[in-house]
């Protein structure tokens, strides 16, 4: 940013989430595959890292599910110099440092023989489409489950910045991801002021 003769920089993605995924890139790649490796493209609204070799993991449950790498021995040295936090929490601190900035939610997916992260430039509700939206209620759904918390009505209020007067918007974001299948009642008899959610693997 430039004003009055003067340029600041101010960061777009968290520093923390952009460290986590670049370790991660370089710790779970894939040596077999020869000419590549880990590479982060900049784009006018969105990052992207990519690392060669399909993940061991089902990338829709990277935030629950026991961590595996590949190269251990690597990743064992990247936390003990500082780079990376420790064992399986890093995509926790992602998911968790897009939520604390209210940025649209990272996506994580397979594509050909790599895996890609993605992290997105800040976007209003307003201007995300219905796949946006739907991966954001599903991963405030996972954090808030291995916290041990449920998503509620206020907690995606407060994911978004939605006023308490809006209410009805993330109501009608979870009715969303309901249909998508993607969370599900934590008791379908609770009414609904008193309603919880879990993702749908819960």
């Amino acid at each position: 940013m430039i004003g009055q003769a003067l340029r600041k920089a101010v960061p777009v993605y968290p520093e923390l989430a952009i460290r986590e995924l670049v370790a991660n890139a370089i710790i779970h790649q894939d040596f077999s595959i020869s000419g590549s490796g880990p590479m982060v493209e900049i784009f006018d609204d969105r990052m992207e890292i990519t690392n060669p070799g399909i993940p061991l993991l089902d990338p829709t449950r990277l935030l629950d599910s026991p961590p595996r790498s590949r190269n251990e021995s690597l990743a064992s040295l990247m936390r003990r110099i500082g780079i990376c936090e420790e064992r399986g929490s890093g995509v926790d601190k992602v998911v968790f440092q897009t939520e604390f900035y209210q940025l649209p939610a990272p996506a994580f997916e397979i594509t050909g023989d790599s895996m890609r992260s993605t992290l997105f430039a800040p976007r209003a509700l307003t201007k995300m489409d219905s796949e946006d939206r739907i991966r954001a209620v599903y991963l405030h759904a996972c954090l808030r489950y291995v916290r041990r918390e449920f998503m509620t009505n206020t907690s995606l209020r407060e994911r978004f910045g939605i006023e308490a007067k809006n209410s009805a918007t993330a109501s009608r974001l979870l009715k969303e991801a309901l249909s998508a299948q993607v969370i599900k009642l934590h008791d379908e008899l609770a009414p609904p002021k008193l309603r919880k959610y879990v993702p749908c693997w819960a």
